[in-house]
């Protein structure tokens, strides 16, 4: 099994030049997230109590979603008995295979849920099916056509351990969301002082309050995201994220637990206690997730005039940067003029670092990575 695995690693991660047209590569890849996305799919249409979110039950409840199932698991199908045949290498096309199987197996798109102990417990499967396949469809491609890095693979250095970040988070949605917003939850069932701003907050146009929404959260996170660089026990939790030395739109989702349960829990605090209309803080998140990989990805262009005003990626890699210049330095998420207006910008025009990742040792593998910050030694 651990053989199976290595070669299905190595064909993965196989050099540019035998993934070319023709050669299978791009079948089995894509058979492989399409087995993946089915399968997850599958798994929550079975066991929707333990594996699909609730905010994704009415979709999951359509006639339309299982024809998107279905046909999710048919291109599967000929996708990898399509790599199969032209591959000599038949890792990808069989892993595609086993899993499409697997969620054929399990029912398929006529599967029906199976009763399970209402323990009020979730494991967002659908979740991360949606999350990877938007984001992932999304910057993929740009990244390969309009790249900063040319010679940078989408299956890089230190994938596995990005895309596994990119899982937990993912699965673990409901615990995440539910210390993330206990503070806002206690700050409404206890707070009545608020109640006039609540109004005359809920009061506004919907797009003034989606810029207040990004003006406030760049506020409240720029402080925060600030206190982890200077804070040296804080520091060992960021210093997780700063650990990639690949810049992508995968990268982005690298974070240490506490640390996401700590930011999101200082996010929802204005968007939650100071009266937004739901559909305001649902598109604010939903942009900010796609945001979060842009500014992440692996995308060309300087953009030295909107970089002043908006994050774009070449600040955002600054951020990232190994080099002295860029330590400590553009801490803001949407607007760059915060970082101006506090002293920690650095923007230099047409220049883009050499390098990222952080000085210090930290150790590879999500298990390590999420001990390093109570084990890390202060420089």
């Amino acid at each position: 099994m651990t053989g199976f695995l290595s070669k299905l690693v190595k064909d993965l991660e196989a050099p540019i030049e035998a993934r070319g047209f023709g050669t299978g590569w791009f079948a089995g890849f894509f058979a492989l997230l399409l087995a993946s996305v089915g399968l997850c799919f599958v798994a929550a249409l079975r066991w929707p109590d333990w594996m699909a979110t609730p905010e994704l039950a009415r979709v999951l409840a359509t006639s339309s979603f299982r024809l998107v199932v279905h046909a999710t698991l048919l291109s599967a199908y000929a996708l990898a008995l399509l790599s199969l045949l032209l591959r000599p290498r038949k890792a990808l096309g069989l892993t595609a295979l086993l899993f499409a199987l697997t969620g054929t197996i399990l029912g398929g798109a006529s599967v029906q849920p199976r009763e399970m102990h209402d323990w009020g417990i979730f494991f967002g499967v659908d979740f991360f099916a949606v999350n990877l396949i938007a984001t992932g469809l999304m910057f993929a491609p740009l990244e390969r056509i309009f790249g900063h890095r040319g010679e940078q693979r989408l299956f890089r250095t230190e994938w596995r351990e990005d895309l596994f970040y990119f899982l937990v988070s993912s699965m673990l949605v409901q615990l995440i969301t539910f210390l993330a917003l206990a503070p806002s939850s206690y700050l409404n069932a206890h707070g009545t002082t608020l109640a006039g701003v609540r109004a005359a907050v809920g009061g506004l146009p919907w797009i003034v309050q989606f810029a207040l929404a990004m003006l406030l959260t760049d506020l409240t996170q720029y402080w925060f995201h600030r206190t982890f660089h200077r804070v040296p026990f804080l520091w060992g939790f960021h210093a997780v994220h700063h650990s990639a030395k690949s810049m992508d739109w995968l990268a982005g989702g690298r974070m240490h637990f506490i640390e996401i349960v700590l930011l999101r829990g200082v996010t929802s605090l204005p968007l939650l206690t100071l009266g937004f209309l739901p559909s305001v803080m649902q598109a604010y998140i939903g942009m900010v997730y796609v945001y979060s990989s842009l500014v992440h990805a692996n995308l060309r262009g300087d953009f030295d005039r909107l970089g002043r005003w908006i994050v774009v990626p070449r600040f955002h890699h600054w951020h990232h940067a190994l080099e002295a210049e860029g330590v400590d330095k553009n801490f803001a998420i949407h607007f760059p003029w915060l970082d101006r207006l506090f002293g920690t910008y650095y923007f230099p025009k047409g220049k883009w670092p050499q390098g990222y990742g952080v000085p210090e040792a930290v150790p590879s593998g999500y298990l390590a990575q999420m001990r390093y910050p109570f084990v890390r030694k202060a420089g």
